[in-house]
């Protein structure tokens, strides 16, 4: 039996899709994100920051940085935080499922680093506080798959 892993290491180009909503709180998930790349080996010049307005726009450019054959690997990048009226769930559900189909259907790794949180207190300690950096962990897994991918998939 032969196993795989995906190792934390470069492989390719890697665009951050981040929105600009709530940018306290996606600017520090940037800064984890890019902590993951330069302990991978991805240089800065390897790194290209896509900013769009808000969560639901991460969708598109996700796909479209996708299906452009750039990038080994796509890190998305938002913060949706719950209101008193029912947006917070078709914001947060559909930019969820659109960063699935961009994945699915370019067959590139996309790092899920969307907050959907209750409150501005629980981003905050998901981007860069007590709960760690969610960029960070999104990135991981993003350069992790687009490795497995190389390695297992492409032989």
């Amino acid at each position: 039996m032969t196993e795989y892993e995906g190792r934390l290491q470069a492989g390719g180009r890697v665009a951050m899709v981040v929105s600009r909503y709530h940018e306290r709180i996606t600017s520090r998930l940037l800064e984890g994100a890019m902590v993951a790349c330069l302990e991978a080996g991805v240089p800065d010049t390897d790194v290209d920051v896509l900013w769009v307005a808000g969560a639901f726009e991460l969708g598109v450019i996700v796909s479209a940085a996708a299906h452009s054959g750039r990038y080994a690997a796509i890190v998305a990048l938002g913060a949706v935080i719950r209101g008193a009226t029912p947006h917070f769930d078709y914001v947060a559900g559909e930019t969820a499922a659109a960063l699935s189909r961009a994945a699915s259907d370019a067959l590139v790794p996309v790092g899920f680093g969307l907050l959907t949180c209750d409150t501005m207190e629980q981003a905050a300690a998901r981007a860069g506080g007590p709960a760690g950096n969610k960029g960070r962990e999104a990135a991981e897994a993003a350069l992790r798959t687009a490795d497995l991918m190389r390695r297992a998939l492409d032989e």
